[in-house]
C-alpha cells in the first residue's frame, strides 16, 4: 500500500524570483516560511524507514500549515 506526501510551495531561487508574492505566501502559513528540499527529503526518508513499516495508505501534508484559500478574494488578499 502506497503512502504519499503532499508538498506546499518549495523555496527555490527560481520560485522566489518568479513569484512576486513569495514573502507574503511564506507569511501565510503557520511556520512563516516556504518548504525546502530538506523538509521534503525528511518525509521521504521517514516513509522509506523501518519506523514507517506499519503505516499504509496515508498522506502527510508537508506544507508548513499552509491553508488553501477558499475563494479568489482570499487569494487576492495574499
Amino acid at each position: 500500500m502506497a503512502n504519499k506526501f503532499a508538498i506546499g510551495m518549495i523555496e527555490t531561487k527560481g520560485f522566489v524570483q518568479a513569484v512576486s508574492a513569495a514573502d507574503a505566501l511564506a507569511a501565510s502559513n503557520s511556520l512563516k516560511r516556504l518548504d525546502n528540499a530538506e523538509d521534503i527529503g525528511n518525509v521521504a526518508l521517514f516513509f522509506a524507514s523501518e519506523e514507517a513499516g506499519y503505516i499504509t495508505r496515508h498522506q502527510i501534508a508537508v506544507d508548513g500549515g499552509q491553508i488553501i484559500p477558499e475563494s479568489l478574494e482570499a487569494i487576492e488578499e495574499v
